[in-house]
């Protein structure tokens, strides 16, 4: 460290390191929702990992090699994939529609409703861990008419136990025998059906299915056994609505047979092709609106930031890598006659009246010649005139030249006239 320089060049780069590295931090956490708390609160979605969240079903789809992602940014609604919502009890059905409809030609959704009722396992209790759950009992949503009119949801047991579902081959056992909660339509006069049967009981009753409309789903109607209609709306995209939580919630994933019961029931949804899937989790209230620290990276404000860091370190290493201290401040003034012409020509310059040098000049000129030659201090231009007949020089006569000087007006003439009073000082001294 010098005079120049209160801070050491080490001092300094910590600061900055320190200062680079807690801002990354943050950026982090808000990108990553650390700032707000991990969600794993014992909830009915997908960063839950109690009985009632969705935690293992999102392992599972990273395990078959999908693209996953937890959302919390209610955007990610508007993105192609399949996303799967998991809306809680209180969820406004009004607003639950208008998402799905305004999913349904941007690619595939599947919804689960919920069932149970439960609440945190308090941390006194012997060996529990965060987000574990108790339940209460079971209750069905009273939003599911917002699908169809004439849809509701009951909880009931099965008749034989244990309880078990069937779909496409497959037959496992559910979790909890008395509360199986089932999606029931009643017969069409004309025998349409708003549901198409996915997965069942062993009643009979329909515990997840996919709309009935005018889309065709190859991987969904193979499933159910249904035919599509003969000139299907190609942009439509399924909607699947899963009755029966725990055919994918933590609860049932504990059971091999469900897990890839489960895992069929997403690649159909999907339409058997790898696209990525979106866990929602906004309708949770675990949504997070956007800020200008993680918007600035996010595509396409990216690139602006990276070009913006990128400069901000060529300036660090430019200032950490300076040769030599600090150059000190020249004087406003410098000393000697060649400051002090060159101070009064640009004052001269500033105050812009070069037409009224060329007068005193061609008199100062005049005063200094005569002093030279020993002339009377008030001697006239004729007599440096006869001076330089009786040196027999060549050239206009002095009087002439300081004549034109002094009827000068313009920088050029002037610089001129000037020039050539110097060539007969010059000569004559």
């Amino acid at each position: 460290m010098n005079a120049g320089q209160p801070f050491g060049r080490r001092s300094v780069l910590a600061l900055v390191g320190i200062g680079g590295c807690a801002f990354l931090v943050l950026l982090y956490a808000l990108g990553t929702g650390f700032a707000g708390g991990s969600g794993n609160d014992g909830g009915g979605h997908a960063l839950s990992r109690g009985l009632t969240g969705y935690a293992a079903l999102a392992a599972l789809l990273e395990a078959d090699g999908r693209a996953v992602e937890v959302s919390r940014d209610p955007g990610a609604l508007r993105r192609p994939g399949l996303v799967i919502l998991t809306p809680p009890h209180d969820a406004d059905g009004d607003e639950l529609a208008s998402t799905v409809e305004a999913r349904r030609t941007i690619g595939p959704t599947l919804v689960i409703a919920p069932k149970w009722l439960g609440a945190p396992v308090g941390p006194a209790a012997a060996g529990a861990r965060a987000g574990w759950v108790t339940l209460h009992g079971a209750q069905p949503p009273d939003w599911i008419d917002a699908f169809g009119e004439d849809l509701t949801l009951a909880i009931a047991g099965v008749e034989r136990r244990p309880a078990r579902w069937s779909a496409n081959a497959l037959t496992a056992r559910l979790p909890a025998a008395r509360s199986v909660q089932a999606l029931h339509e009643p017969a069409a006069k004309d025998g349409s059906r708003t549901m198409l049967e996915l997965v069942s009981d062993q009643d009979g009753r329909m515990l997840a299915g996919y709309l009935n409309d005018d889309g065709a789903y190859p991987a969904l109607d193979r499933w159910s056994g249904w035919d599509p209609p003969d000139e299907p709306d190609e942009a439509l995209f399924p909607l699947v609505v899963v009755a029966e939580p725990d055919l994918l919630d933590n609860y049932g994933m504990a059971d091999r047979t469900t897990a890839l019961g489960a895992l069929a029931l997403v690649r159909a949804a999907a339409g058997g092709r790898e696209v990525p899937v979106i866990l929602d989790v906004t309708l949770n209230g675990l949504g997070r609106a956007r800020n200008l620290l993680t918007l600035a990276f996010t595509p396409p404000f990216l690139a602006a930031t990276l070009a913006l860091l990128l400069a901000a370190l060529a300036a660090a290493w430019r200032a950490f890598n300076r040769f030599g201290p600090p150059r000190a401040a020249a004087r406003p003034l410098a000393y000697g006659k060649t400051a002090l012409v060159e101070n009064s020509a640009g004052l001269i310059r500033r105050a812009r009246r070069l037409r009224l040098l060329g007068a005193p000049y061609a008199a100062l000129v005049t005063a200094r010649l005569a002093r030279a030659l020993s002339l009377p201090a008030n001697a006239p231009a004729e007599a440096i005139d006869a001076a330089q007949a009786r040196r027999g020089l060549p050239g206009a006569r002095f009087s002439e030249t300081a004549a034109a000087l002094a009827a000068a007006r313009k920088p050029h003439a002037l610089v001129r006239g000037a020039g050539a009073l110097h060539d007969i000082e010059k000569a004559l001294t």
